[in-house]
């Protein structure tokens, strides 16, 4: 069995009360020595991503955070980018875009972000 990301998330859709399936969604590291080439993925049928693609060729994130940590660079920026546009359709949200910007720490920690989301407002916190 793989290694679960350290960094997950998970979108629920607050109109039908259901998971927000095959919502496109890019994480990518902010600061230090960011912004990085995104890492990218689509929720699953329970609208939950548990693993994620580099989209250039270079080091997975449990590496990046490992090195970053190893360097010194114990606080991370983060930022998750969730495509509700294509997700609701065009025109039919306020919010085409939502992005949650968070702190990591290096360190063996396991980082969840849930996002509630409607076509009108969302709501997110640090999940466990």
């Amino acid at each position: 069995m793989s290694t679960p990301a350290p960094i997950t998330c998970h979108v629920l859709d607050t109109t039908t009360g259901r998971p927000a399936v095959d919502v496109a969604v890019t994480l990518t590291l902010l600061k230090p020595l960011g912004p990085s080439a995104p890492f990218s993925a689509r929720t699953d049928c329970d609208g939950r991503i548990r693993a994620w693609t580099n989209e250039l060729p270079g080091p997975s994130m449990h590496e990046v955070i490992e090195s970053l940590g190893q360097q010194g660079h114990e606080m991370m920026e983060w930022a998750l980018r969730f495509d509700t546009g294509s997700y609701f359709g065009n025109g039919k949200t306020f919010f085409p875009e939502v992005e949650v910007r968070f702190f990591v720490t290096g360190g063996q920690q396991h980082y969840h972000v849930p996002l509630l989301l409607g076509p009108w407002s969302y709501t997110t916190y640090r999940g466990s």
